[in-house]
């Protein structure tokens, strides 16, 4: 798929926005998804020099927008010498086609513009992968249009048997594509498994980052490990995950893992390309649901990061929520709506630290049932008892006094019989 900003032009590209309100759709949530869309337009690198809305009963199955409305968009793009117009909801390929003769310059939907900022932003190969793989699948309904010059050129009844048998061979290769890809990403998924699985034997709880892109979590992560995961003040800065150790004050290790941000509207190809990825956030024991709290419309992007959690079967895990950005807030009035209705949510300012201990302590609580508290007494001389113990228990106090040590641990229920011999009876 042709990158939405091609290097070689002289300035950047005018775009124009396009969205929709109807009946079923609230006004300020309308505004405020243009202006993502206007920033996820200059993340790509456009100039965003204006923007439309239509408030319409029903959608135009073939123009999306009404025609009267689509012809004084095209003329306001000629005046202004508009590039791309970007809509923002997904069009299908026969509206596409349409607009395009209408507005008679580029035609992108949301999804084809977050396609395009993904594919700006992969690195590894793997990320390339799933990029290439969504795109490919989000190209093939389309590929008509992109044949449409060889009806134009030849026209008529006879003359259609190049255009067919070129647009045939084209979706075979793309189909081809698809599934070899898939097949990689199949491989790339059993060695992330595997990778999972060495890990995991640690006995380490597994805790993945969570939220809407942009509203922190990269920098936690940074704050949390000492990790030095790329941190900017844009729209999907990172995509790859990062895992690191954290180990809480109370000396227990955990996994912690920054993923991709969601964004709302996300589109269900991405999803289906990056599981690879996500099954991180499947697999993990905690999600840290990170929250930009200084956002106008915070509520709305929690619901937006939840429903993709749903979409890949994380719903239902076990989540603290973290209100970030403290510092950036004039009050504390957002925060204490917020916090009524998440009780057991963490406040805390990734940049600055506050609130970073709070968010350790509840860390450390959500992950405790999953770890069994005991009393042991060992021999001096079961030195390698006692390594074992600290390798993969949670040791809280320890006392090397008398024939034997002490310790009170936190140990996984699954090596409860390894140190049963040691365990001091409870009446004692």
């Amino acid at each position: 798929m042709k990158a939405l900003i091609e290097t070689s032009r002289k300035r950047p590209e005018r775009v124009f926005l396009v969205g929709v309100e109807l009946k079923s759709r609230n006004h300020e949530n309308l505004r405020d998804s243009l202006a993502e869309l206007g920033e996820l337009a200059a993340t790509a690198g456009g100039e965003v020099v204006g923007d439309g809305l239509q408030k319409t009963e029903s959608l135009n199955p073939a123009t999306f927008i009404g025609k009267g409305k689509a012809g004084e968009f095209a003329g306001f793009c000629q005046s202004q010498d508009v590039d791309t117009v970007i809509f923002d909801d997904d069009l299908s390929p026969a509206q596409s086609r349409n607009l395009e003769k209408i507005f008679n310059c580029k035609i992108l939907d949301r999804t084809s513009l977050i396609l395009d900022i993904f594919a700006q932003r992969a690195r590894t190969r793997e990320g390339k992968m799933q990029i290439e793989l969504a795109q490919l699948q989000h190209l093939l309904p389309r590929l008509t249009k992109y044949w449409g010059h060889l009806s134009r050129q030849k026209g008529g009844i006879g003359m259609r048997g190049d255009g067919e048998t070129q647009l045939e061979t084209d979706r075979r290769r793309v189909l081809d594509r698809i599934a070899r890809i898939a097949r990689e990403l199949e491989v790339v998924r059993q060695q992330r498994s595997t990778q999972r699985s060495g890990r995991q034997r640690n006995n380490w709880p597994l805790a993945s980052i969570v939220g809407y892109t942009n509203a922190g979590k990269s920098t936690l992560l940074n704050a949390l490990t000492g990790a030095d995961v790329l941190v900017k003040d844009i729209l999907f800065a990172t995509l790859d995950p990062t895992t690191r150790r954290l180990k809480l004050p109370t000396n227990q290790n955990v996994l912690l893992t920054d993923t991709v941000g969601f964004i709302r509207k996300l589109p269900h190809g991405l999803v289906e390309a990056f599981k690879a990825t996500l099954e991180e956030v499947v697999q993990a024991d905690l999600l840290l649901h990170v929250v930009d709290i200084s956002h106008a419309q915070a509520e709305e992007q929690i619901a937006a990061v939840n429903a993709v959690l749903a979409e890949i079967g994380a719903g239902e895990k076990s989540t603290i929520m973290v209100f970030n950005k403290m510092d950036k807030l004039n009050g504390h009035g957002a925060l204490n709506r917020f916090q009524e209705k998440y009780p057991h949510a963490a406040a805390i300012s990734a940049v600055t630290g506050e609130g970073i201990p709070a968010l350790l302590a509840e860390i450390g609580t959500q992950l405790r049932p999953k770890r069994e508290f005991l009393e042991l007494r060992v021999p001096h001389e079961q030195a390698a008892v006692i390594a074992r113990l600290h390798q993969v228990g949670q040791v809280i106090s320890r006392s090397y006094r008398g024939p034997a040590a002490r310790f009170k641990a936190r140990i996984p229920p699954q090596h409860h019989d390894e140190f049963a011999a040691y365990i001091v009876p409870k009446a004692e």
